[in-house]
């Protein structure tokens, strides 16, 4: 274990080459940090963090840059999590408050994540396996032809159309909409198939034919989405970075929608948020950089996860408070949805 000295330094290291990007020598933290002593001793106490593998030294020079280890020493120790300035708090809820569906909820999540912490941004879609349905609306469009919009507690909206082989009156529209409504208010989306199965037999004989139709696009609209979605924004952000492995190898793992699964990792506690950093990343092609990442969700329903991946060389205090002001803000606004 280190003391509060040596943990010190090596704060103050972390802070200096993430601002500066050169590495960082004892006279320059002496002249940018008031720790109290010496060069001589700092230099001795960087020895000491070097030996034990926090800060390494990349080339002859005398300054030290900070190793994976010690990024997770800086982490772990942090005291608190920067928190956002006001203007950037009403800034996130004007700009998130705006979304009209789930789609513009995430998109503008994504880009906001992006545009804040300048790292490539990434967000899961809520879970289909979460969810239940809120509410079933069906909708005439055109005298063959009905709209069906299946919207969920997760604020995810389905919209299929359904074409009928005769007109349908506004009369048996009504009773299939309270049918429905009334057979899938709070049902699971996994339940729904075995739930209305029987749809067309609760009918009469002229009403059976539309009831098949609209039970066969709605199980249509849920095998369509059971695959879970995640998008990604900002890799732009990535083009200002020196990685130690290629920027190819982190592009090319970012357009895989199962590497990007894993680098969010598992749901956990939501009121924490994780990171993973170089070597502690699933995929080799991201040993260079680190991730940031948080569950949002509804109350204490955990929905899914989102974060930001950058270099190890990253901000993590600012990063960290980001993310997590984020996911609280895009979990307020999908229960209010």
């Amino acid at each position: 274990m280190l003391d509060d000295r040596k943990l010190a330094v090596l704060r103050a290291i972390v802070e200096d080459y993430v601002s500066t990007n050169e590495p960082v020598g004892s006279k320059a933290l002496v002249d940018r940090h008031n720790l109290g002593v010496s060069s001589a001793t700092i230099r001795n106490d960087m020895a000491v963090l070097e030996e034990q593998g926090y800060i390494a030294q990349p080339h002859t020079s005398a300054g030290r840059v900070p190793t994976d280890k010690g990024y997770r020493l800086f982490v772990d120790r942090l005291s608190q999590i920067k928190p956002l300035s006001s203007a950037e708090r009403r800034a996130i809820e004007t700009f998130l408050g705006g979304a009209y569906d789930l789609d513009d909820v995430v998109g503008r999540t994504v880009r906001l994540l992006a545009q804040l912490t300048r790292q490539v941004a990434v967000v899961q879609y809520p879970s289909l396996t979460r969810s239940t349905v809120r509410h079933v609306e069906l909708v005439p469009v055109a005298a063959q032809r009905l709209l069906l919009v299946l919207i969920t507690n997760t604020g995810r909206v389905e919209q299929r159309l359904i074409e009928t082989s005769d007109p349908v009156s506004e009369e048996s529209i009504g009773h299939l909409r309270a049918l429905l409504n009334t057979s899938l208010d709070g049902c699971g989306l996994a339940e729904v198939p075995t739930t209305v199965s029987d749809l067309p037999e609760k009918v009469g004989p002229d009403e059976r034919p539309i009831a098949a139709a609209v039970l066969s696009v709605l199980m249509e609209s849920l095998v369509d989405r059971h695959e879970e979605k995640i998008v990604f924004a900002g890799a732009a952000n990535l083009a200002h970075v020196d990685f130690s492995q290629s920027l190819r190898d982190v592009l090319e793992a970012l357009e895989e929608q199962v590497v990007l699964m894993r680098l969010l990792g598992e749901t956990g506690d939501s009121s924490t948020v994780t990171v993973r950093i170089g070597t502690e990343n699933p995929d080799e092609g991201l040993r260079s950089t680190s991730v940031v990442a948080a569950d949002y969700g509804v109350g204490d329903l955990t929905l899914a996860r989102l974060g930001v991946l950058g270099p190890t060389r990253m901000d993590y205090p600012s990063t960290m408070g980001a993310v997590r002001a984020v996911a609280r803000y895009v979990g307020q606004i999908l229960a209010g949805s």
